[in-house]
């Protein structure tokens, strides 16, 4: 096997340059950087305090989840929210993928169960948290993004005991557009609450004997979800 000699150097840079994304990306969603401002490379790297290249590489990689885009002589913008037609789109397909995830996980329950019991706590946990920020004060972006990640752990596993690889693939291949979902949307305390709800009618649906009911709990939280997503984006 002839591998390519990347060194140390490579290693640091590759490290440097998913620093350099992660505090970009934070810069675009909480919104540091407005919708439709331009990006500059060299004025990037200044804030950052590191040279070009890695601003350049991580550039490409929020390219890819649509966040920014690149003008052809003209560098790269910030692209806008996911307007109320492609947020629409974006639910019809995770209908399709979530609701046979869920039919096929069934299946395997005695698997699931004990996972979404452990990932709905760590959830209710970090929902209580933004409800009793959001009652005196702004709601701090460490926790929103807490938050997102542990919704985003709750549906994951599912997929994972799903068992299908290209059915995992293809929920994977939307996880690009969440980014710019979430510059639409602005959840507040009564969203989360009703998410926790409805994540606790899933798993109380995978206890059950009733083999159509996870499907059928699972169909209902995506099409609440969308809902509130569309009442929200149209809203601002």
């Amino acid at each position: 096997m002839n591998l390519p000699d990347i060194g140390p150097a490579g290693i640091e840079r590759r490290g440097l340059r998913e620093q350099v994304y992660d505090s970009v990306l934070r810069m675009l969603l909480d919104g540091r950087i407005a919708a439709g401002e331009r990006l500059s490379i060299d004025t990037m790297a200044r804030v950052l305090n590191v040279s070009p290249t890695p601003v350049r590489e991580a550039f490409v990689m929020l390219e890819r989840t649509g966040l920014v885009s690149r003008e052809a002589l003209r560098g790269y913008r910030v692209a806008p929210p996911l307007d109320d037609e492609q947020l629409a789109e974006l639910f019809d397909a995770r209908l399709l993928l979530e609701v046979e995830a869920a039919r096929l996980a069934y299946a395997q329950r005695d698997a699931l169960i004990p996972m979404l019991r452990d990932l709905t706590a760590v959830h209710d946990e970090r929902v209580a948290r933004i409800a009793a920020h959001a009652q005196h004060e702004p709601v701090p972006f460490e926790l929103t993004e807490a938050y997102f990640q542990s919704d985003a752990d709750f549906h994951n596993a599912v997929f994972e005991v799903a068992g299908n690889r290209f059915l995992v693939g293809l929920y994977e291949s939307l996880g690009a557009l969440t980014h710019r979902m979430r510059q639409a949307v602005h959840r507040g305390p009564e969203d989360v609450l009703d998410a926790s709800r409805e994540h606790h009618r899933i798993l109380e649906a995978f206890e059950s004997a009733d083999e159509l009911a996870a499907a059928a709990a699972m169909r209902e939280h995506i099409e609440n979800v969308r809902a509130r997503s569309l009442a929200d984006s149209s809203s601002h």
